[in-house]
């Protein structure tokens, strides 16, 4: 994993940044990839926020939540644009505030304005044009941050 340019001293060194590029084409698989990130960093103690870009991917990624696997449990809840959330886990359909989220998985088309502030932002996109274009654009935002991502790329295995 690697830390991000942006930022000075520990706090610098402990923002990591990532772009997971997946190589199925379906919706789903990032869906499915974030779920697999958010109990990742749920486990290791984060507070994780989803960034969705609609009720319909949030209410799917609750679906997700609740059923992935037999033995986990992640507390979670859906949180409107205007509400905080208590759980250590929210599918956000309003824009993530860097104070309340260790690590923020960005599945919606827009980067959050304080993409330079988070201390983990992954952001997962699968092979599909429109997708993929807009990812760039999350790339080249970052970049103009200072901030030089991972990237896993999945096509290339």
């Amino acid at each position: 994993m690697a830390a991000a340019s942006s930022g000075t001293g520990q706090e610098a060194r402990d923002r990591r940044y990532w772009f997971h590029i997946l190589a199925r084409p379906a919706p789903e698989a990032r869906l499915q990839h974030a779920v697999k990130l958010t109990e990742k960093a749920w486990r290791q103690g984060d507070r994780v926020g989803i960034a969705c870009d609609s009720k319909e991917q949030a209410q799917a990624l609750d679906d997700l939540l609740w059923s992935f696997s037999p033995e986990a449990f992640i507390p979670h809840a859906i949180v409107p644009e205007t509400t905080t959330c208590a759980e250590p886990v929210g599918l956000l359909l309003g824009p993530p505030a860097a104070a309340d989220w260790d690590t923020v998985i960005v599945l919606s088309s827009a980067l959050p304005a304080e993409a330079d502030r988070f201390r983990r932002l992954a952001l997962i996109a699968h092979n599909d044009p429109a997708i993929l274009n807009q990812a760039r654009s999350h790339y080249r935002q970052l970049r103009s941050l200072g901030i030089t991502p991972q990237v896993h790329d999945q096509r290339k295995r």
